[in-house]
């Protein structure tokens, strides 16, 4: 959970937590758990994590994300460019002069992430100026703290079935062992794919009767897909969703 439900926030998690970043502990985030109130775990998680969504500062639209350039970093070793479609937030409020911090993926919004009317985290006159100027926006990071630690932040994951996508699989796997201050290997985290089966499993509700595993499987080239680095333009994936439900392709 996230925002004003953030498990992190309440009292005596956040001391037990800043005794243990103290000790260097690595940090990390993904999608809502990136987002703390700005008075209340704000404070801390720009000086745990380099950066968190801000209520009515950033937004969280759907959008395809093309990542083109990936920096020199052990989080992406192994991982060729990608393009996902996801609820990749952006607008993060980050550290002054994102000291310490790495971007790890970037990726320019389109208009159409414009097109709600301003709210908590659909939209604001600073995020609209930003991408009527085509601004890039940091949407995953390392953060190389002072005292030592490290901590990662990754705002997609809202769509299940990117899961099974090897480069989301590898980057993240690639961030936990960082973070953790282990050595991440010259050719990213060894896995294996993830296909519709597992994918399937421990699901919260039973799938509709419209729900196609073949049709998924497809869509997302699950089966075929190598884990093996390679070179070359992003490739986009068609959407997904979080439960067992699937979207139109896009035009």
């Amino acid at each position: 959970d996230g925002g004003g439900g953030h498990p992190a926030i309440q009292l005596e998690r956040l001391e037990r937590l800043r005794r243990l970043v103290a000790r260097g502990m690595g940090f990390g985030c993904m999608h809502y758990a990136v987002e703390v109130p700005p008075d209340r775990g704000g404070p801390d998680f720009l000086a745990w994590l380099g950066g968190f969504y801000e209520s009515g500062w950033s937004c969280n639209p759907l959008w395809t994300a093309s990542f083109t350039d990936l920096p020199d970093h052990p989080i992406t070793r192994g991982v060729r460019p990608f393009a996902t479609r996801d609820e990749w937030y952006f607008n993060m409020r980050f550290r002054p002069e994102m000291e310490g911090i790495t971007p790890i993926l970037t990726a320019v919004p389109p208009e159409e992430t414009m097109r709600r009317p301003d709210g908590p985290h659909s939209g604001n006159p600073d995020v609209r100026r930003s991408v009527a100027a085509g601004e890039p926006q940091h949407v995953a990071w390392a953060f190389q703290r002072p005292d030592g630690g490290r901590s990662f932040g990754f705002t997609g994951g809202h769509f299940h079935w990117n899961w099974g996508r090897p480069e989301q699989l590898r980057l993240v796997a690639n961030a936990i062992l960082w973070t953790s201050g282990l050595e991440v290997p010259a050719e990213g985290a060894p896995l294996q794919p993830i296909d519709i089966k597992r994918l399937q499993a421990n699901q919260d509700f039973e799938p509709p009767a419209s729900f196609q595993a073949t049709q998924v499987a497809q869509q997302y080239r699950l089966a075929e897909r190598s884990l093996q680095p390679t070179s070359g333009q992003p490739d986009a994936s068609r959407p997904g969703n979080s439960t067992l439900q699937v979207e139109p392709p896009q035009p």
